[in-house]
This record gives structure tokens, sequence and C-alpha cells, in this order.
């Protein structure tokens, strides 16, 4: 079975398993969006959810964040991994969406990328989720799965990028990246399926006898 094949295979089992799917993080407006998503950065979503759900009831703008000042977004965010970095992060891009975008999140890859703490994956989601763009956000685990899947062939979630981006149609893109990340979290776990138990890891590789070892990026 070829890389096409196999795509086609995924994501007839994608959209049968998750037919509607939901956005993982809980958000306010695109502003909000772009934080949690800052925020999820080695911390699960859930935690995110948690934490941030008493902070968008009072605090959604840019202005709002400037105005509390770094200290107190370390307050408020105490409970999430490397809380005072992301806190930095979270005031410098308040600011500069003040001073530089009329405290408007901006639409292009180019400006969210120099925004402090957004990286590429990050700036996706907020084009896919926020704005409806198509995108397709690839972090580690949707790096692993699609090396699973034989999708890509697991140099850098760049490549991966470009590989999904291949061969999947464009209009699936915004919910596909989602319905992976969810088939991961429920069927092809990193230490449990190995590549050789779930419905896409049999069917795209029926005779695989032994654990695939995946790349890391």
């Amino acid at each position: 079975m070829n890389e096409v094949n196999r795509a086609k295979r995924v994501l007839k089992i994608l959209n049968k398993t998750y037919p509607n799917i939901r956005v993982p993080l809980k958000s306010r407006n695109v502003f909000t969006l772009l934080i949690s998503v800052l925020l999820s950065a080695q911390c699960t979503d859930v935690n995110v959810n948690n934490v941030t759900r008493n902070i968008y009831n009072k605090y959604y703008k840019p202005e709002h964040f400037k105005k509390l000042g770094r200290k107190k977004i370390e307050g408020l965010i105490k409970k999430i991994g490397i809380f005072r970095i992301k806190a930095k992060s979270i005031y410098n891009l308040s600011k500069i969406l003040i001073e530089k975008h009329n405290g408007k999140v901006p639409k292009t890859y180019e400006e969210l990328e120099i925004l402090p703490g957004v990286g590429h994956k990050t700036a996706s989601v907020v084009m896919s989720q926020g704005f409806g763009n198509p995108a397709f956000p690839v972090d580690t685990h949707i790096h692993r799965l699609a090396q699973r899947w034989g999708l890509t062939n697991g140099k850098n979630v760049i490549q991966t990028e470009k590989d999904l981006k291949r061969l999947f149609p464009k209009k699936n893109w915004n919910k596909l990246h989602l319905q992976i990340i969810y088939y991961g979290r429920e069927y092809c776990k990193a230490r449990s399926c190995y590549g050789l138990t779930c419905k896409i890891c049999t069917t795209c590789y029926p005779n695989r006898k032994k654990p695939f070892i995946t790349k890391k990026p």
C-alpha cells in the first residue's frame, strides 16, 4: 500500500470515528485562543482549560494583560508548566498587539510568528481555529502518528507538515489535525499501540510484527 492509499484509509477511519469534532482549548475570542495555545506548550489542554476558566471571565484583551503586568500574570497561571516564561511572553505580546496592531491579533503567519512565545505551530492553530483559514498544525504527537501510519519519513515537523498537506485535501486540514490528535489520545497512544494494535496501524500495516520506533523531530 502506497502513502496515497494509506492517507485515504486514514481519512476514512478518522471521519467515521470522529464525524464531529470540537476544539479542545476553551477560548473567548481569537486573543484568548492565542493565549491558550501558548499556554498549552508542555501542558495538557485540560490543565490549560482549568486555569483559564477563571481568567477569561475578567481578562480577555491585550489591554487587560498589559495592565496586569508580568508578576500578576505569573500568579494567574502558576499551575501551568514554565509559567514564568509564558507570563513574560503573554505580557510582551500583549504590549506588541496594542502598540503595533491596535489590540488585534494579526492574520498572517509572518506577523504571528514574530510575537513572543509564538512559533509556527501556535500560529497555525490560530490561523485554523481562530480565523478559519486552511492550516495543518503539526506538533510532536501528530509527527509521531504520521510516522507510524507511513505518511511521512519522520525527519522533522516541518517536513511532516508538508507531507500531510500534500496527501490530504486542503478542505480537510482544519478538522483533520484535530481528528488525529483525538485519535492518538484515545487509540494510538505512544506507550500502548506501538504501531501494532489500533485500527489505523493494522489497516495501513497489517503485516507489521515489531513495535514501530518513531524518530524524534
